[in-house]
Order: structure tokens, then sequence, then C-alpha cells
């Protein structure tokens, strides 16, 4: 089976929090703040295997969470460090932001290590909030969650070569007998029902790779025919092999072939209308009027096309083609991939879709506070007992809690919910 396509959630692990204890020895009766910060969270990271060959155990499997941090402990002991998440992915994947579209990673060599995104920061320990002012802090760091984002995998075959044409017109039997790709070869449409590749040997450590593409009919570019799916695989060859059957058996002019195969390719994608191509003048031997091949010759000469005759049944002219496509590749260089997006962009601009303020009144009558500003806070300290709550509310206060509860219209003595922290409000 040959998936090319996957959506996973990917999630970095959390930090760990940092300890708000105190030194507890004989002896020392006021023993100052020894808490320790809390580990980093576990990143994710991308490896490209060129043992993986397709998506499909991501088909099983959606979600990957990395390892969360430690939390710190007494006698500034640290937390330990969450493990890194290792995913591989065959060569040739796109990483990519479910949403958006945009290209966050682009893997194209086996063994390339590629960080998505680095785990949440560890909290700091309660020793990091002692000053002249507040000798005992009770409160300490929060350990920073760990980013989490949907993102598209996307397999693209890095193929030197595409084979693309009609259904039929012998492409999977050229690449068997080119190279040692093993397609299956049967007289109806789509008989290749994945892109198959093979490595074709010019000579002495002269090589190059091929891809059969699934035969393409009217409508590719649309979907017909799974025809989208398989025209993205070629975005990346440097050249096409476009196969015609010469000899017009399908009731079909090689001509007409041509003309629809790259009207297919045009729609779909103007990088792939522009790749070199060259032709070949498939089932020479079935052909009765050479002036057929004659005049298919002139038309393609005249849009500045090479045009070769072969018969891959009779194995006549395989040899030419491929000497011939191995001085053009060395040639072409390979065209300049899509730009990659900073994925803290497309987090930074998810966080601020947020808003910094989000009051409403539960069916009980009490003003439940959430938003960005209170996230944050959330996020940056631990709060163990009430005189830490309270720092908590007063830090709140200053950034506008108090206006944003006032224009929801609260009254004294509402209730008041901030996550799990419930309080009176009292002017």
């Amino acid at each position: 089976m040959f998936i090319d396509e996957a959506i996973i959630t990917v999630k970095a692990g959390k930090g760990g929090d940092g300890a708000a204890t105190f030194r507890r020895e004989k002896y020392v009766q006021f023993g100052g703040p020894d808490g320790g910060d809390g580990g980093n969270g576990g990143s994710i990271i991308f490896v490209a295997d060129n043992n993986i060959n397709t998506l499909v155990d991501f088909r099983y499997k959606r979600a990957f969470t990395a390892e969360n941090g430690g939390n710190g402990a007494k006698k500034r002991m640290h937390g330990k460090t969450g493990e890194d998440l290792i995913i591989k992915v065959p060569v040739g994947t796109m990483v990519r932001d479910f949403e958006s579209g945009a290209l966050l990673l682009d893997l194209n060599e086996n063994g390339e290590e590629r960080i998505l995104f680095q785990g949440g920061k560890g909290g700091g320990g309660n020793i990091h909030f002692k000053n002249a002012v507040r000798r005992a802090p009770k409160m300490a760091g929060k350990g920073r969650k760990g980013k989490e984002l949907r993102v598209k995998l996307e397999l693209k075959l890095l193929a030197d070569v595409a084979l693309v044409g009609y259904p039929s017109v012998g492409k999977s039997s050229f690449i068997n007998k080119v190279s040692a790709a093993n397609s299956k070869v049967a007289n109806y449409h789509f008989t290749t029902l994945a892109p198959k590749l093979g490595v074709v040997r010019v000579g002495d450590n002269r090589s190059f790779l091929m891809a059969d593409i699934p035969g393409l009919i009217e409508g590719a570019h649309e979907g017909v025919g799974l025809g989208d799916k398989f025209l993205k695989h070629i975005e990346r060859c440097k050249m096409i092999y476009h196969v015609v059957d010469v000899s017009g058996m399908e009731g079909r002019t090689p001509e007409e072939d041509f003309e629809k195969i790259n009207n297919e390719l045009e729609k779909f994608s103007k990088r792939l209308a522009g790749k070199k191509q060259i032709v070949l003048a498939n089932k020479m031997d079935l052909l009765y009027d050479m002036e057929n091949y004659e005049n298919f010759k002139i038309y393609m000469a005249g849009k500045g096309i090479e045009v070769f005759p072969i018969s891959v049944i009779l194995n006549d002219g395989l040899k030419e083609v491929v000497n011939r496509t191995w001085s053009l590749l060395e040639e072409i260089p390979r065209e300049e991939l899509e730009e990659e997006t900073d994925v803290l962009d497309i987090l930074k601009a998810i966080e601020d879709e947020k808003p910094d303020w989000h009051v409403e009144i539960d069916e009980e009558g009490t003003f439940v506070v959430t938003g960005k500003i209170v996230e944050n806070v959330l996020n940056t300290y631990v709060f163990n007992d009430d005189e830490a709550i309270v720092s908590f509310v007063h830090v709140l206060k200053n950034l506008g809690l108090e206006n944003q509860l006032i224009k929801a219209g609260i009254e004294e003595w509402d209730t008041v919910r901030i996550e799990n922290v419930e309080f009176d409000y009292i002017v």
C-alpha cells in the first residue's frame, strides 16, 4: 500500500514546574527557599529515513506527544529533562501546517534531522523569586506548555525523471525494461495504482531515478481518476518522459494524447508545464504507416521537443533514450523548493487570534474569566497556598481584570472564577 498523505497532531513536552520548598534542617530555624527548577519538556523532531517508503503507519497513530519535563524538588534539585520525540518519515516528506498549508519542514536527505519545535521550558524554583522584600516566596515558576500543532505530511517522490502519459501507452513496461522496477502491466486503465520508482543504470557510477506515475486522463488536475493525487509527485522531477502510443490502436492520435496530457499538467501547475520534456513514441512495431510517425515528429519539432521512436516490446530505441537522458540531467539543475515558513510565526498567529480577556456568566451567576492574559499568568507561576493565590489575583488586577469585570456588569459580592480559583468581588 502506498500512502502519500497523513494528518497528525504533534505536541512538545510540557516543562516541569519549579518547586516552592524551604530548607528544613536541624538547628536552622528559618531556612530559606531551596526549590529546584523544573526540567525542559521534550522536543518534536522529524528525521528522514530511506528505510521508510510510505506514510502508512500514520494512518493508525495520529497523535504524537513528547515526554514532559520533571518537576523541581527540594534542595535545589532540578527536574528531569523530557525525552525528545523522534518521528521518522520517508525521504521527500513535507510537513505543512494543516490550517494554512504553509510549508514548515522539507526533508530531502537521508538522515536529515529537523526540530519542528522545542519542548516547554521548565519553571524556576522559588529560589528565583527571593528578593529584599519577599524573603520566603511561596510561589514558583510554572513549566511552559508544550507547543501543539496539527500538521499534514505529504510525501513527494524525489525522482529525476517522471513518466507521464495516457493509461496503457506502455509506461510500466518501459520502466520495467530500463530499470529494476516491477510495475504491473495490463491492458486497462490505472494499472499502476501508486507511483513506482526505478533506478536506471547508464554505466559505472552513473544512474538516475525514474518515477512511473499512474496513467492520466482528462480532468486529472481536478482529481478525475486520482490524477491530482499523482501529479504532485512529479513536481520535483528534473524532466519528464511523455510516452505516447504512436500506433493509434486506442483510437487516439499521438498529437491528441500529447496535447490533452500537457493541458492537465498546465492546469495543475505552471511549474510542471515548464519542465523539460522528451517524447517517447512507443509501439512503433504496431505502426503500419510510417507517415503517421513522420507527421508526429514534425508536429513535435514545431514545439521544440525531441521525439524518440521506441518499441518496448522489441527493446528498440531504449538505449538511445537512456543515454540522451543522462546528458540532459547533467545540464538541468533541480528547481528550488518551496520556501519554508517559521513554525513560530504560525503558532504566534494562532495565539494572536485569542482574546486578551473573555468574561462570561455561567448558569449559577458566577463570572468566569478566561483569555490570553489569564493563560499567560497561569502558565508563568505555580500557586501553592492562599498567599500565592492572593498574589495571582493582584497580578491579574494590575493587568486590567477589574475593568473587564465591571464591563461585564459585576456587583459587589458576586463570585468570580479563574481556572480552579474562586473568590468574591469586594469593592
